[in-house]
């Protein structure tokens, strides 16, 4: 299955194509979405109306500060009393928070709209980061100029906040701005056109759903679901916030009035079914005025490269999903197989939703891993050390695809670990297993340690490395999975094949033996 890019006249329907279905539900649907609504709500996925109340609060105080720094910095650059009152800044939001689908203790991603005058550099970076700085229910600030999208994190009384910022070519900022006009976008920087995409594309996404209700608690689902089989994490090759919610929206595309439970089944039915490399897109992309580049692989070679594109609905659209590979698009198609059989079973009501949302067995799923530890001298290099290592786990992945010709198949976990017995430590994992249908030979093995020692020598090149930042790269059995990374410390205790078929033929045994026993004693 899958969607050309060519869009019909859009007539009563959104999306690139017509709905595969227009069917509303039946009882079975309204029972299923009551029972899916309980037991999201039953695992705390829902905030508390308290915690609502001060998040708004919260935004409602950065709104106020970002107001005063513009009128601070208006004032310092000369600008003349009455342009200083005039001048403004915004605060808008997107993200999980912007498409309502956030959790208890979620970040808020939040972008500060500021004038031509007002810097990135100084402005933002260095002043509004000092005002910060000096307030009491400010902490944890942490300001990320040289990321791809420059970011200052931080909580404020409490609350999470990633804050980025964009720096508009005009003078005055109005109290009605409007981010969904391309216009918006003129003689904007790269960062800025960057930072402005996730509050254009959530606000876009928002727009192209036919029920956002129904749209918001089939994300929900999805979102706790992907956490729990181990397949939500952009960096490690999965997919993020964004990827998921561009999928849920197509599937509401296509069943403009099912309910959740059935948007949920008919997502595993249409994306196990879907034809990688054709892209998932909510609307056809627009070339745009302002020569942006945009997504399109018949121009772009690259665009060609990737496995499973998910377009972003807002110019200049781009596939937001250019981290997977084929090794981590096996392991979310073989996780959608089993969600739609789940599905299937649930119709014929021989399943229930928590059998869906089983955690995913990452340690019992193979029998050899790869362990990287990470070690750094202190707490602030580690998180550096940790944040770099982590964004270039993705080209292990790779490379080991490539220099195995794809015949080893690599399974990122999206978490970290840390031994809690040593100072400043963190490791990941990845599974390894020869591809499936992978002719065998006989005592074949894979000597990955040219690779190995390739991928340590790019992660050593890091910029701001310092001594003490440390890389080891092991390969584990199963059995010799440090126990750490389990609940507790505690290893489930796993038998070996051999074993848990002796113990059934016992049982078997036992059970006749109970069997003729008790026709015995009935006989007599």
């Amino acid at each position: 299955m899958g969607s050309s890019g060519v869009s019909k006249p859009n007539k009563g329907y959104l999306g690139v194509t017509e709905p595969i279905s227009w069917s509303g539900p039946n009882d079975f649907d309204v029972i299923k979405t009551q029972e899916l609504e309980k037991f999201l709500a039953d695992v705390g996925l829902y905030e508390s109306q308290e915690e609502a109340v001060a998040r708004e609060e919260v935004l409602g105080r950065l709104d106020q500060i970002v107001k005063v720094w513009v009128k601070k910095v208006s004032r310092a650059k000369g600008l003349n009393e009455q342009f200083v009152q005039e001048a403004n800044a915004k605060i808008f939001t997107f993200g999980s928070y912007r498409l309502g689908v956030h959790g208890p203790g979620a970040d808020i991603d939040t972008l500060c709209v500021g004038p031509r005058h007002a810097t990135r550099e100084e402005d933002f970076f260095i002043e509004l980061h000092n005002m910060l700085a000096e307030m009491p229910e400010v902490a944890e600030l942490h300001p990320v100029p040289d990321a791809h999208v420059p970011v200052m994190k931080f909580k404020f009384n409490g609350v999470s906040i990633d804050l980025l910022y964009a720096r508009l070519s005009l003078w005055v900022i109005p109290e009605d701005l409007d981010i969904s006009q391309d216009s918006i976008l003129q003689n904007a920087d790269e960062q800025t056109v960057r930072s402005l995409n996730g509050c254009r594309v959530t606000d876009r996404i928002l727009r192209l759903v036919p029920s956002i209700q129904n749209f918001r608690t089939t994300l929900r689902c999805m979102r706790f679901w992907a956490k729990r089989r181990g397949v939500y994490s952009n960096v490690a090759g999965f997919l993020g916030g964004i990827n998921w919610a561009l999928l849920v929206a197509r599937i509401c595309q296509l069943y403009p009035n099912a309910l959740p439970s059935m948007l949920v089944s008919r997502f595993f039915r249409v994306y196990t079914q879907w034809r990688w490399p054709n892209p998932v897109m909510l609307c056809s992309i627009e070339e745009g005025t302002l020569g942006l580049p945009v997504w399109d692989p018949r121009r772009n070679f690259r665009d060609r490269l990737h496995q499973m594109p998910i377009i972003t609905p807002a110019y200049p659209s781009m596939n937001s999903s250019y981290n997977v590979s084929s090794s981590t698009l096996r392991v979310m198609t073989e996780e959608f197989q089993r969600g739609f059989d789940i599905c299937e079973a649930m119709e014929a009501n021989r399943s229930e939703w928590d059998t869906l949302f089983v955690p995913y067995p990452f340690f019992e799923a193979y029998k050899h891993y790869l362990e990287i530890d990470i070690t750094a001298e202190n707490e602030d290099d580690l998180r550096k050390w940790k944040g770099w290592v982590e964004s270039r786990l993705r080209t292990l992945t790779l490379k080991i695809e490539k220099h195995t010709y794809g015949m080893l198949q690599c399974h990122p976990h999206p978490g970290d670990f840390s031994d809690k017995s040593k100072s400043f430590h963190c490791c990941f994992f990845m599974g390894l297993r020869k591809k499936q249908d992978a002719p065998t030979r006989e005592g074949e093995q894979f000597d990955i340690r040219a690779t190995v020692e390739e991928f340590k020598l790019a992660i050593g090149m890091y910029s701001l490395w310092k001594p003490g930042m440390e890389i080891q790269v092991s390969h584990i059995k199963r059995r010799n999975v440090p126990s750490f990374v389990f609940p507790n410390g505690i290893r489930p205790y796993a038998l070996h094949p051999k074993q848990t078929k002796k113990l059934a033929v016992r049982k078997s045994w036992l059970l006749k033996v109970f069997l003729l026993v008790t026709k015995v004693l009935l006989v007599q």
